[in-house]
């Protein structure tokens, strides 16, 4: 492999920096048109459920319960017949599998806290899918088992910024790409260029040694009439 000389390398970076900088305003100006024109955000409304005791003193037999429960509830809140019902409710187009898959229902460890979230590309349908989701869920619940012990914690919140979209950081990564990009450009340019560039490169390559130059003149004044 050729060697490479650093600071004629450096020289050159600077000489040439300006495609470094048109390469960063390239991939970012790029990239901001697909953030906004080809990315669909989507927004999360989370809501909590709580398990409680119906008895005035919470026993450990009963929070052993509730543990148990909770997987089952988190089961149960994404099945189809609790799903249906939700769509039927909202009058929604969405198919039972497209809900399921918009759905995270996750048990805050240590606790019988459940979290529901719901993600949408329209905010206030999410906010109303998940109030609808525990609204079916605590109606549907004493089918199956004789007790009350499910309570809303956290009401469904209502977000105004889309969870998959991040500008700042976006950003960050495109310009970081354009600065790559410039980077490796200015290299394989000086890489590929096999020009002779000075005298000492004619003795370092060919052994020979140089015996005078011609200076470059150019311009109207170096012009002889």
């Amino acid at each position: 492999m050729e060697e490479i000389n650093l600071k004629e390398l450096f020289d050159f970076f600077i000489s040439k920096f300006y495609v470094v900088i048109i390469s960063f305003l390239v991939v970012l100006i790029l990239g901001d048109i697909y953030s906004a024109n080809f990315r669909t955000p989507l927004y999360h409304s989370t809501t909590t459920i709580v398990l409680v005791s119906e008895a005035e003193q919470v026993t450990s037999s009963e929070v052993s319960l509730n543990n148990s429960l909770a997987s089952t509830y988190s089961n149960i809140i994404t099945s189809r017949k609790v799903l249906s019902q939700v769509i039927y409710n909202l009058k929604s187009d969405l198919s039972v599998s497209e809900l399921q898959d918009s759905i995270k229902v996750s048990q805050v460890t240590g606790t019988q806290i459940i979290s529901i979230v719901v993600s949408n590309r329209d905010n206030k349908l999410a906010q109303q899918i998940a109030e609808e989701i525990t609204k079916v869920f605590i109606e549907e619940i004493p089918n199956y088992y004789d007790i009350k012990n499910v309570a809303i914690l956290d009401e469904a919140s209502f977000e105004t910024t889309p969870y998959n979209i991040n500008i700042m950081k976006e950003n960050l990564i495109y310009g970081g790409v354009g600065i790559i990009l410039g980077c490796v450009i200015l290299f394989m340019i000086f890489y590929m260029d096999t020009s002779i560039k000075d005298p000492e490169t004619i003795e370092d390559k060919l052994g020979l040694s140089v015996l005078g130059t011609v200076p470059k003149v150019g311009g109207k004044h170096g012009k002889r009439k």
